[in-house]
């Protein structure tokens, strides 16, 4: 069978899979309900972005298993996610189990050392720290990409703006006679069943008929973090993080901005700066998430197709991209940040 009707065949799955979920989310109430932190005012399904794990299992089934551990982990971490869609579970819980699934997604990726089924270290005590900073990297960066689920369309929208470069230097790659860094088939299945949530999600706000749900914004965020692992480890090249780098500056620096207001990180705000766009300055959910979408791909091909194919280069090119957004930032948010302000006056005196 010819390969392209095959991923036809997937996509039309994958749109059968999202319409049953969408009967069970509405038979068994799994929705969103608009609060004061929200930036939709209407009752929408939660879990859309199940379809994220349930993609990787189909491609899993196609291939073999060629991932296990990958997707063990995946569904393990999705699948913690999607019972707290449905019922809160304690920070904790869900904590142990994404450092646990992490650790598997270290493992099918690479990071651990691994040759052969043996572990190769020159130095156990500086291996184990350097493996245990980045899971708490790595675990951070999951949660950022889960705290920036909030307007339609921008989890589909920026992780398209990641997986499209990935492809590209893996099928570039391939056609260097170079082994790639994870199958292309791979990439292709998660990107079509981002373009089948963006069917339902990319939408105005109101116009949404669901939203990814944690189920959906941390399962897209392990497979998103295992492709670049994937391309760490073969190039040996730490700077392929840049692929996260609009996302990483926005969810940093806001948690900063947190922090020297003295607030509690693990309450529910509005303050990123899509937020504030969003909300405050009343731009449209489609637009903010092009937005994001854009920057992430400007960075993220600028790196691929015009930084030399150095490390010097690499990094030096990351460093100025992080200072650029980082300013960008800044002057965001000195400049419209009184909205919120005014914003948090008025929730108060309600």
């Amino acid at each position: 069978m010819n390969i392209w009707i095959k991923y036809m065949i997937i996509a039309a799955i994958l749109l059968v899979a999202e319409q049953v979920y969408f009967r069970i989310a509405d038979r068994f109430n799994i929705i969103d309900k608009p609060n004061e932190r929200s930036s939709h005012s209407t009752i929408v399904l939660r879990g859309g972005g199940i379809i994220f794990t349930i993609a990787l299992w189909i491609w899993s089934i196609w291939s073999g298993f060629q991932y296990p551990w990958l997707l063990a982990g995946v569904t393990l971490a999705a699948g913690i996610s999607f019972i707290d869609d449905i019922h809160s579970l304690p920070d904790s819980l869900r904590l142990i189990v994404q450092f646990a699934s992490m650790f598997l997604i270290f493992y099918e990726a690479g990071l651990l050392g691994m040759e052969n089924g043996e572990l190769v270290v020159d130095n156990w005590f500086i291996q184990g720290l350097v493996i245990v900073a980045a899971l708490i990297v790595c675990v951070g960066a999951t949660n950022i990409i889960n705290f920036m689920d909030g307007i339609n369309g921008i989890t589909a929208g920026y992780s398209i703006a990641v997986v499209v470069p990935l492809l590209m230097l893996d099928v570039r790659s391939k056609m260097e006679d170079v082994v790639g860094f994870v199958e292309p088939s791979f990439l292709i299945v998660v990107l079509l069943s981002l373009l089948v949530f963006s069917l339902f999600n990319f939408r105005p706000k109101g116009k949404a008929k669901c939203f990814a749900g944690d189920v959906g914004s941390i399962g897209i965020a392990f497979i998103m973090l295992f492709a670049i692992g994937r391309l760490i480890v073969q190039t040996g090249d730490v700077t392929y993080l840049i692929f996260l780098l609009v996302y990483g500056v926005d969810g940093c620096l806001t948690i900063i901005h947190r922090i020297m207001l003295h607030e509690n990180l693990g309450q529910a705000h509005r303050k990123h700066a899509y937020q504030l766009m969003a909300n405050e300055l009343k731009i449209g959910h489609v637009k903010v998430s092009l937005l994001y979408m854009a920057m992430q791909l400007v960075v993220s091909l600028g790196f691929v197709f015009l930084c030399p194919d150095t490390i010097v280069a690499h990094w030096i090119y990351l460093v100025v991209m992080a200072i650029i957004l980082g300013l960008a930032y800044v002057a965001f948010m000195k400049k419209y940040y009184y909205l919120h302000e005014e914003y948090l006056s008025g929730l108060q005196h309600k």
